[in-house]
């Protein structure tokens, strides 16, 4: 049977994340507390609904333990940074087996600030935790870059899988095969770009994971930006319209649902804040909401409580999150349940 991706929404086993340690993504000892507690209030608020797993670096996992509290499970190996959905595994299951893509991981298209000879090497011992076997890809991609409905349809952008600092040679083409055998997908849509914050020093270079997001089948929520004085605003206006006029791997029309940014325009450094909602994590009977102490925290989860109405939506101030260049979903690794 083909290997594929579910969706996100689909039963999980467990999620699996990364603790922050030193490194360049927290510029001093108070952005990195600033990142452990922002990090385990993620993790409390998952493991309410489906047990949680965190790596932690060589001589970390004391100190994990003290924050994230009873109930996380905590293992310790070699890491570089804490960002498991593009580090770790892309699991994928034929329905009674699981297995994990293994993409080669080049610190986000070898940006000046990364190291990643550890965090190239993490999604293979996630597997080996998780007991399943490697699928390597040649792609270099992270699990950000990507968002499936679990039925044959696969969200892209040109900046990351196509782009010269990740697969250079690389034709529209060739990827879509690759990621199609990778994920067991039919059909890529295909956006230009991410959000303008994301092309800065710690920004992944357009994942589309803080763009757009399937809520379900034939169903995506979509970034906009309604203030004109910030560039997202052509950006969100142009996906949407992409978006809307995009059919899926089975031939329908996408319902697009616009989910309004946060009022800030800029972020404490000064530049243009890419503070999304998008970026979410749906696990079992919940949903993890990034929240900014907006006056649309609020108006974000009534659109995600109607998206999906079994579940819990939980807001988690992610402000620390975004200074380090991602959110909640960044943060976050679903492994899915399977049959026995």
């Amino acid at each position: 049977m083909t290997f594929r991706m579910p969706a996100e929404w689909a039963p999980h086993e467990r999620t699996w994340m990364a603790w922050p340690g030193p490194n360049p993504t927290f510029a001093d000892d108070a952005e990195l507390a600033e990142a452990r507690t922002a990090w385990a209030s993620v993790a409390r608020a998952v493991r309410r609904f489906e047990p949680v797993t965190v790596v932690a670096g060589r001589g970390q996992s004391a100190s994990a333990r003290a924050l994230l509290g009873p109930g996380v499970d905590v293992v310790e190996h070699d890491l570089d940074d804490a960002w498991m959905r593009d580090i770790g595994p892309t699991f994928v299951t034929d329905g009674s087996r699981l297995a994990a893509v293994d993409w080669v991981f080049n610190g986000w298209g070898a940006a000046d600030w990364a190291r990643w000879d550890h965090d190239a090497l993490i999604a293979r011992h996630v597997a080996g935790l998780a007991g399943v076997p490697v699928h390597p890809s040649p792609l270099v991609n992270e699990g950000g870059g990507i968002h499936v409905d679990g039925e044959g349809t696969v969200l892209l952008t040109d900046t990351v899988q196509l782009g010269p600092e990740r697969n250079p040679g690389w034709s529209r083409e060739d990827v879509e095969k690759e990621i199609h055998a990778r994920l067991g997908t039919t059909k890529a849509i295909w956006l230009p770009r991410g959000l303008t914050g994301d092309y800065g020093r710690y920004g992944t270079r357009g994942h589309v994971d803080i763009v757009a997001a399937f809520a379900g089948p034939g169903v995506v929520v979509c970034h906009t930006q309604p203030d004109p004085a910030h560039p997202d605003h052509e950006v969100g206006k142009a996906n949407a319209a992409l978006l809307r006029a995009a059919t899926d791997a089975r031939g329908r029309r996408l319902e697009v649902v616009e989910v309004p940014a946060p009022t800030v325009l800029r972020d404490e450094d000064g530049q243009w804040a890419d503070y999304s909602y998008i970026n979410h994590y749906v696990c079992n009977g919940g949903v993890v909401l990034c929240a900014f102490d907006d006056p649309r925290d609020e108006l974000a989860a009534g659109v995600f409580r109607r998206l999906y109405p079994g579940r819990t939506v939980t807001l988690v101030d992610a402000r620390a999150i975004f200074a380090g260049g991602g959110g909640i979903h960044c943060i976050t690794q679903q492994q899915p349940a399977v049959r026995g």
